[in-house]
């Protein structure tokens, strides 16, 4: 008879459960420490997400993240748990992908994004503060291998209640941060936090979700998160964020033929400014000031730097000024080129709290500063390789007219991700929740659209039938 695994965690349970006692006669305060405790409920917290690995793990994990980068009580806590769970995800997921007999592959994009994890490994090793540097290059590296194997265990065979359930969470997250903000709590600490969870994640996925809602209440409860994020687009004034999803619904609109849903997003958005007028009639005038000052060209009176793109002037010109001076091999995978005036100007707003990175406007721009040309390569094939899975399912969408089918919500997240990275700089930075979200979401949209992998289009609805039609291939060509 063959023997199950699971029978060895009774003995191995019951050694603990002694030696837990043993230490609790030996040591009586260790266990009034509130670190221990904290570390003991971590750990259990972690193997209970493992016994449901497929289904529980993936959330827990975006929680964790989503939490550190919140104004929450319990920021700190989940600011130290996210890398462990990201560290235990990224040693479990091999081992439960092992395990699992259904087919699955590693491809080429798998085999680049191990390059670029090892490039920046190297780079790190050579930069200026190498402690930093391998440590950032080691997050990414976990970041990969999770998004490789534990983040596609999460979704293969389970598509229907995998998107059916990030629907629903991004639904929630946006009526609860709605309002909080409107109640004058900002969850997310500042604009370009906000404007980028709802930017890149929470409206692609609503979008594409309210244009395949089947029931009237469906229909309803979407668009009006629909409308909610772009109230808290306009609120925040994250500039990127807005540029991203216009962009995003004119390509979908284009993708599908339908200038009719272009009309109506042009019309909702005069809609919203009207509305935003009428209820605040006594300052139209500042208002509109606030528009042209604050949107237009978002001028700091307290920086000399003006414009459309005044805000980010500043750190481009470092950047490039940084990358004319490091061009092959950069300065390092993660640590940036500070100059010579690095103590008198470390306290700075830009500069991250070790010293050894700043802001740069742009995370294509920061990865040419750390990487060089030269090091840049393998990222640059990588996001090839993400944009052209894009393409791909623009192109299927333009040629049958459907939106029906569980790659297209990825494709979105992706595309506008890629916007907005133009303006912001998270990408490679494993410590955002955006940056996690990101990958996670890319390396499932490789599953899709691998050539000769046949997948069904499927349908959120809140019945517990999901009927799927006869199963579409993407072309093996874009």
């Amino acid at each position: 008879m063959k023997l199950q695994p699971r029978l060895f965690l009774i003995p191995v349970g019951v050694v603990g459960f002694c030696y837990f006692f043993l230490q609790l006669e030996r040591r009586p305060g260790t266990f009034a420490n509130s670190q221990y405790l904290g570390a003991i409920l971590a750990l259990e917290l972690v193997t209970a997400c493992l016994l449901r690995f497929e289904k529980v793990f993936f959330p827990v994990t975006m929680i964790c993240f989503l939490a550190a980068d919140t104004a929450n009580p319990f920021a700190g806590e989940s600011f130290t748990l996210r890398w462990l769970f990201l560290a235990v995800g990224a040693l479990a997921g091999p081992v439960i992908w092992m395990k699992d007999n259904r087919e699955r592959h590693f491809g080429t994009f798998h085999l680049i994004a191990l390059f670029c994890a090892l490039d920046a490994v190297a780079s790190a090793s050579a930069s200026a503060a190498t402690g930093t540097g391998l440590l950032k290059a080691g997050s990414l590296f976990l970041l990969f291998l999770y998004a490789a194997t534990g983040g596609r265990v999460a979704l293969a065979g389970r598509e229907q209640a995998f998107v059916r359930g990030l629907v629903l969470a991004c639904e929630i997250l946006v009526f609860v941060v709605s309002a909080a903000y409107f109640a004058g709590l900002n969850a997310f600490g500042n604009p370009n936090n906000l404007g980028a969870f709802v930017g890149v994640i929470a409206f692609p996925v609503l979008l594409w979700a309210a244009l395949v809602a089947e029931s009237k209440a469906q229909v309803q409860r979407r668009y009006t998160a629909l409308a909610l994020c772009a109230v808290l687009l306009y609120v925040s004034v994250c500039r990127a964020a807005i540029v991203a999803d216009v962009l995003l619904t004119i390509g979908l609109a284009i993708a599908l033929r339908r200038p009719r849903l272009l009309v109506r997003a042009v019309f909702a958005g005069a809609l919203l400014v009207e509305l935003m007028a009428v209820a605040n009639p006594a300052h139209m005038t500042e208002l509109m000031d606030t528009l042209s000052g604050k949107f237009i060209y978002k001028i700091d009176r307290s920086s000399a730097h003006g414009g459309i793109l005044g805000s980010r002037q500043s750190p481009w010109e470092d950047t490039i000024a940084a990358v004319k001076q490091h061009p092959w091999f950069g300065t390092g995978f993660g640590t940036s080129d500070l100059g010579s005036d690095h103590t008198s100007i470390q306290g700075s707003s830009i500069y991250t709290v070790e010293g050894t990175n700043r802001e740069h406007g742009s995370s294509y721009l920061a990865m040419a500063e750390y990487m060089g040309m030269l090091g840049i390569l393998p990222f640059i094939v990588l996001l090839m390789m993400v944009a052209r899975a894009v393409g791909r399912v623009f192109s299927w969408m333009r040629r049958t007219g459907s939106l029906s089918h569980c790659a297209v919500p990825f494709a979105l997240v992706a595309a506008a991700g890629l916007i907005h990275a133009a303006f912001e700089d998270w990408m490679f930075a494993p410590g955002s929740y955006l940056c996690v979200f990101f990958w996670v979401a890319a390396f499932l949209l490789i599953d899709f659209v691998s050539p000769g992998k046949a997948t069904a289009p499927i349908r959120v609805s809140p019945s517990a039938s999901f009927a799927a039609p006869a199963l579409r291939r993407f072309p093996t060509s874009v």
